[in-house]
Parts: structure tokens; sequence; C-alpha cells
């Protein structure tokens, strides 16, 4: 398949930018099916394309810089880097001076709680302001574009990491999202997605024949966007390791009080779709139990179609409190501001269902389920015509 930046200088799409000045917001993840650079497919096109400004998001341009660590603005040549992870995270008029038209190419993970989404969504308002066209070049929702799964987004707990109001797993591309983002939210940018070639709904990353990249130090391989959302919100209670710190990030769950044969089992028990539950025995190399001998679980998507990364979530965290409580308790009410947590799961119900509840899995499990049908029927209209399901 192709991504929308191949689509884009194969067939010849950058003719109307021709003497427009670009402004590319990208990072390592923007490559070409052939593993070639944006940053120089746009460098071998001109004179005919005039790059004018690189913008890089968190991470930076190569993606080297530590989650939350702030990026400083410098230069390639004379070719200026702005970040939009530093000083600012907006393009500002200075910055944008010498642009006509923005160009976003950027590999996402498919999960609300991630920035580039939101760097995308404040480059477009800044562009609208302005009067400045903003191109999207689409890339595949790496889990695949049915998914829907996890808590809406309350407006209180909007920031950087989750910005607009759609599940955790919302099953829509990048190129989805910037419609959906300029729709719902009457941004008001004027606004060019150039689609992918065959790419389909029912398809993950490892389907699409494409490279990964990891976007972000702790995304490595093609699958970890799965987990990312089974596991990522968890770091916030400070009750499991999460495999940040081992070699499996967001694969595992363990503690040193935990028993793995029996929380394994317990955890099949449930029967949820899509998932099977490895015992597990690991030693953390840093971050919490940096040292310490752990017992969890290592969590084997059997169906990726099937596997629900939020509802794997909730039954790892009901299992915990129902076979420890007195842990359970113990660590919650160790781990401090919940900030975090309910700025990641969008909204403090998840929390409060989980600490009142005596079998919160289920509980969690229901919750928001209408939400989400309505949700279904409201993203019908961005999206792409191009993707067929199957």
């Amino acid at each position: 398949m192709l991504a929308g930046v191949d689509v884009f200088f194969q067939e010849h799409l950058y003719e109307p930018y021709k003497g427009k000045r670009i402004g590319l917001i990208t990072n390592q993840t923007g490559v070409d099916s052939k593993m070639r650079s944006t940053v120089q497919l746009f460098l071998e096109h001109a004179p005919v394309l005039e790059l004018a400004a690189l913008f890089s998001p968190e991470h930076g341009l190569q993606g080297q810089q530590w989650a939350e660590e702030k990026v400083k603005n410098h230069k390639s040549g004379p070719l200026p880097i702005y970040s939009l992870h530093g000083e600012t995270r907006r393009p500002s008029v200075e910055m944008l001076k010498d642009v006509d038209v923005l160009i976003y190419d950027i590999q996402c993970v498919g999960s609300r709680a991630y920035t580039y989404p939101t760097t995308l969504f404040y480059a477009m308002e800044e562009a609208a302001k302005l009067g400045k066209e903003v191109v999207v070049f689409d890339r595949p929702n790496p889990i695949n574009g049915l998914t829907i799964d996890g808590p809406m987004l309350e407006e209180r707990w909007r920031s950087f990491i989750g910005y607009v109001n759609v599940p955790y797993c919302h099953g829509m591309t990048i190129g989805e999202l910037a419609l959906f983002f300029n729709g719902e939210y009457k941004i008001g940018c004027k606004l060019k997605v150039i689609s992918m070639r065959g790419w389909k709904r029912s398809m993950s990353y490892r389907d699409t024949g494409l490279a990964w990249i990891p976007p972000s130090p702790n995304i490595p391989e093609a699958d970890t966007p799965f987990f990312y959302p089974s596991t990522g919100m968890i770091s916030g209670l400070k009750l499991l390791n999460i495999g940040v710190g081992y070699t499996l990030p967001f694969k595992i769950v363990g503690a040193p009080w935990i028993d793995a044969k029996k929380y394994a089992q317990k955890l099949n028990e449930q029967k949820l779709a899509g998932v099977h539950f490895l015992p597990f025995y690991f030693k953390p190399f840093y971050g919490l139990y940096k040292s310490e001998d752990c017992q969890g679980v290592l969590i084997q998507m059997t169906d990726s179609l099937r596997y629900r990364p939020i509802a794997v979530q909730y039954v790892i965290l009901g299992v915990l409190k129902s076979m420890y409580p007195k842990e359970f308790a113990q660590r919650l009410n160790k781990a401090g501001s919940m900030q975090l947590f309910h700025q990641a799961n969008g909204t403090e119900a998840v929390f409060q269902i989980l600490t009142e509840e005596k079998y919160a899995t289920w509980k969690l499990l229901e919750f928001q389920q209408e939400e989400r049908k309505a949700f279904s029927v409201l993203r019908q209209k961005y999206l792409l015509p191009d993707y067929p399901m199957n």
C-alpha cells in the first residue's frame, strides 16, 4: 500500500503547491513506502517545491527526546527547525511568516491520549487565524479503522495529551481526525487530506507492509499501539510496572507481590475476546520496582479485530483489585495526584468506579457504551470513502 506522502509525489498532487513556501510538520516517522524521508523528498523536488521551515512535535525531529522533554528550536543549514514541544506548542505568527502552507506527516498510534494529534489541532487553529492552508498526508491507524473502545473526553480534563472528545481508541486515521477537528470544533481551516492507497479499515499496521518507525521511544514495534491503551494509563496509579523500564513496554504488567500463575489464571477465566494472559517473570531496569523480582502477565493478542485495548485494561485492574485488595488499596493511597490518570482517561469516573465498586471490571466495561455508539454514528461523515471496510 501507499501512504499519503507516496500519493502526493507519485500522483503529482504537489502541482498546486509550486511556488508556495512550505512548512513541514514531521519527525522520524515521516517516510514513504521505500523508507525515504519526507524531508528529503521535498528537498529533492526543489526548486519546484520550496521547503521553508520544519516543525517537530514531542520527542523532536528525530524522535530521540524523552517524553515531556522540552525541545529547542535550531537550524539545519539555512532551514529553521521549530519545536512545537518547547517554549510554545503552537506555531507562532513569527514561525509562520515565511510559510504559505503547512503540511503534516507524522505516524500516530491510534489513541486519543497522545500529543501528536493535539499538535495537528493547534497547527490547524493557528493556520486558520492567518488564512493558511493545511495539508495532511494520511497514514494508517496502527490498531485498525474499526476498533472503538474506552471513555470519551470531558471538557474539564481536556489537555495537551488528550484534546478532543473522541473515545480513547477512535478507529480513525490522522487525516480523518483532522476532518473531525475542522468540522466538530469549527476551526475553519482550509484543509486538504491526501488519502492513502490500498488501506482497508480492517488492517492493523502489520497488514500494511509498511516499515514501522517508532513514533516515540516506548512504542518500538508495530503492535505496541494495541498495548499502549491497555496498560499506559495504569502507570499513573503506581500499582504495576507496565514494561516501561523493561524490554516489553506496555506488553506486560507485574509487581513483586503478585503470583503470576494465579493472576494469569484469573484473567483468562474472564474469557475476554482476542486476548490470552501468559504468566511472566521479570526484573525492571528502571522505573517502578526497579531491580525487584516481579511477577505478572505477558499480554498475548490472539485476534486483532476482537481485541479491545481498554477492556483489557479494565480486566487487568478489576481482577487485581479482587485478588489483592490490601496491596491495591495501599498503593492507591500512596499514589498521590491522579491528574494525569484523569487526563488520560478523559474523566474522573473511571477512578471512582475502580475505587468504589467491589466488582469494578464489569461496571467499567459498561461505562459510556451509549456515548461510544453515538460517536460511531457521528464519525461516519468524517470517514474517507477511499478506505473500504475489508
